[in-house]
């Protein structure tokens, strides 16, 4: 404790210039007729002493302690929360994909390679909600899962990749494929296209990926793609106990990978290629994909989740399970 009583009124009297009144130090200085050097320091003892008190308020719309809570229980690098209107779909998508952009807009790095799955519909609220990057450049964008049934999906796929890549300011390296195809030898055959190695090999350079997960029930942007999966294939997974997917790799609810033939067929980055991923972002929420996202955080398939303030009171409830 300090004893000096003139200290403690002149560093009250130089915190109320600087903070309240707005001057700035060598204002401060002026007005007190002392060294810049000497205000610097007062300012500095006045924190120490508990004269200021330096407090973070959230604004509306922020979840700081619940961000925290979810980082902490789940072991994940990041959580950002979006406020939804309701918790309806809709609302959702809204929510976390205005939150997503700007997570991006302000962490997104110059040479950045950043992986992309193929669609997704909080993929492309989040790029319908970007503005361009500024100060970035050389940036890479990889589609790191080919195109999802049909062509017209695949054509979509390439826009998602393309816009991205202009508000980041790069270039996009395509799969021009479908994401699963009819049998093993014909994703071997595919996977020698000069085309589609030469992408594949760059998903080990990937610094950021952007994923959204999959529910069993397909969501009406994929059904409208056309199948994916049969009847029969979707019962099968769900024999193994699959929840969900990322990049139509399955997990089940405690979040351990699910092996089947499928894998074999899928072209598209694995879920421990996306592990090793510096910045692997998982952009989801909704009642519907509640337990698909919470195997993907158990798993820790993903470090970083942008999800909405519904679910994130869903997994601050939830049990961290054991993972993978």
């Amino acid at each position: 404790m300090l004893n000096n009583l003139p200290d403690l009124r002149l560093m009250t009297r130089a915190a109320r210039l600087y903070y309240e009144e707005r001057l700035i130090q060598s204002e401060v200085a002026s007005r007190l007729g002392l060294t810049q050097v000497a205000v610097s320091r007062l300012l500095k003892k006045a924190e120490e002493h508990g004269i200021v008190r330096t407090t973070v308020v959230a604004p509306p719309g922020a979840f700081a302690e619940l961000e925290e809570l979810i980082e902490h229980r789940f072991g994940l690098g990041q959580v950002i929360i979006g406020e939804a209107t309701n918790d309806s779909e809709e609302a959702v998508l809204a929510a976390i994909g205005s939150a997503a952009a700007q997570f991006l807009e302000s962490t997104v790095k110059s040479k950045e390679v950043i992986g992309i799955s193929s669609w997704s519909s909080s993929l492309l609220s989040t790029v319908a909600q970007m503005h361009p990057v500024r100060k970035v450049e050389n940036c890479l964008v990889v589609q790191i899962l080919g195109g999802i049934g049909n062509p017209s999906a695949e054509q979509h796929a390439n826009h998602l990749a393309v816009r991205l890549a202009r508000l980041v300011h790069g270039d996009a390296r395509f799969l021009p494929i479908p994401g699963i195809v009819g049998s093993i030898s014909a994703a071997k055959v595919l996977l020698k296209d000069p085309n589609v190695s030469n992408t594949v090999e760059l998903f080990e350079k990937v610094t950021l990926a952007l994923v959204g997960v999959g529910a069993l029930e397909p969501s009406a942007l994929v059904a409208s793609s056309g199948n994916i999966f049969s009847a029969e294939e979707l019962q099968s997974a769900q024999k193994q106990g699959a929840a969900g997917d990322i990049c139509l790799r399955f997990y089940d609810a405690k979040g351990q990978a699910v092996k089947s033939a499928l894998d074999d067929r899928v072209i598209g980055m694995t879920l421990e290629g996306l592990r090793r991923v510096p910045r692997s972002v998982a952009i989801c929420g909704g009642r519907r994909k509640f337990t698909t996202i919470l195997g993907a955080v158990r798993g820790k398939w993903i470090n970083t989740l942008v999800t909405d303030h519904y679910t994130a009171e869903r997994l601050a409830k939830a049990q961290p399970g054991k993972g993978s």
